[in-house]
């Protein structure tokens, strides 16, 4: 009898112990081994959201082969608010014209597709368009967000004046798992208080650059005066940091703009750079018109598999000469992706010997060994597997395009 006591004390003080762990974690394990991927609202329609227009982005997703490619979440942004929250509970309260029918129905609705939902709100007072923000009503904000059932919340970075950034995220991310609804937190900070130094116990992603525009490279202004990013910018910021990211923690360079203005070429580009970082793929064009072209860059099968490597490494420009930069990521089995992007303005020819190349990632301590290993290579874009790494390398990019190869160990 002493001894079955002892023992029952043991497992008693054990699930003490592992209920101590979970209620002091400060986010939830596992949620995004792989970068998420899915699709906001913002950077087509900002604040002209509706419950018509969720559903139809829903249902295209799925008919488009969008989910099927892997894209599982759909996040709205800015705006589905009201401008005041309840005046007896305090909580948020959806735009009641926007959405007739309630958020909880909205959620069910993509729910019922396969997919999974996400929502908007800010650290500040209020949110970037001027909604309510969450400061002060964080752990009631969670609750709310539990009770509709939504699976990601994006949280921005207006109206913070003499807040302190750590704070901020980590009392939202304690919120949230406090409230018992597994949610991916992404941190939308645009990189001011360097969010890849602390952010990691908070929540899944977080921003590294301020917004990012339809553009290549260059600035992009705007008739509002607001000067957003361009891709280049965004990946110029973003590659240095690539030993913060990894899976469940990765380095966020804001949504895509595949489908929203840039040619066929740069949005390649901008597609197979974001695979390169092992960055989140979320689109933002309308999934309900996209062009074929849009579609298949969006979609294409390789390209994703890069980004969705179980490895988790962000990739790296391994060189830079005459506008063209060369990119390598390490990948599961031993296998490489490398990519060869064009800067220019003009069509660029290259030459690459994979036996004279030591190509040593000092971050993962992978290395290509093509001289003592040989890999077939795949053309990501092209669709061509018949050569291999036993000789030089040529190729000609159009300007503003990418040559993406997958070197898979023969």
């Amino acid at each position: 009898m002493f001894f079955k006591l002892i023992s029952m004390k043991k497992i008693f003080i054990s699930i003490l112990v592992l209920t101590s762990i979970q209620s002091f974690s400060q986010k939830f394990e596992n949620l995004a081994p792989t970068p998420p991927m899915g699709w906001n609202s913002w950077n087509t329609f900002q604040t002209n959201i509706s419950e018509d227009l969720v559903k139809g982005i829903a249902d295209s997703m799925v008919s488009s082969g969008m989910k099927d490619a892997g894209y599982t979440y759909l996040v709205l942004d800015d705006g589905w608010m009201a401008m005041q929250r309840d005046s007896i509970t305090g909580n948020l309260v959806p735009d009641p014209i926007k959405f007739p029918h309630g958020m909880k129905a909205l959620v069910d609705y993509v729910h019922s597709k396969g997919l999974k939902f996400g929502l908007y709100n800010c650290a500040g007072t209020k949110t970037c368009a001027g909604y309510p923000g969450t400061r002060g009503y964080e752990y009631q904000d969670a609750r709310f967000y539990a009770s509709l059932g939504i699976d990601y919340l994006k949280f921005d970075w207006c109206y913070t004046d003499s807040i302190n950034a750590q704070e901020a995220y980590g009392t939202m991310g304690k919120a949230l798992v406090t409230a018992k609804q597994p949610i991916i937190f992404s941190l939308c900070e645009w990189g001011t208080h360097k969010p890849w130094l602390w952010a990691a116990k908070d929540g899944q992603l977080w921003r590294t650059t301020n917004d990012i525009g339809a553009c290549f490279q260059g600035e992009f202004d705007t008739s509002s005066g607001w000067k957003p990013n361009c891709v280049m910018t965004c990946v110029d910021q973003n590659e240095p940091l690539r030993k913060y990211a990894g899976p469940n923690h990765w380095n966020d360079p804001d949504m895509l703009e595949v489908g929203n203005g840039m040619s066929v070429a740069e949005d390649r580009t901008h597609f197979s750079l974001w695979c390169m970082m092992a960055s989140p793929l979320i689109a933002g064009n309308d999934i309900r018109k996209m062009t074929a072209a849009t579609r298949q860059i969006l979609t294409n099968k390789q390209a994703i598999s890069i980004n969705q490597d179980a490895l988790g490494i962000q990739g790296w420009r391994y060189a830079s000469k005459d506008s063209v930069d060369t990119w390598f990521k390490p990948l599961s089995n031993g296998d490489w992706a490398v990519c060869f992007v064009n800067r220019s303005r003009q069509p660029q020819k290259i030459s690459f010997d994979w036996n004279n190349e030591n190509v040593q990632d000092n971050i993962s301590l992978q290395q290509l060994n093509a001289g003592t290993i040989q890999y077939k290579i795949v053309d990501v874009w092209a669709g061509k597997n018949n050569e291999t790494t036993n000789k030089t390398f040529h190729a000609d990019i159009p300007s503003h395009d990418v040559v993406m190869l997958k070197l898979m160990k023969q």
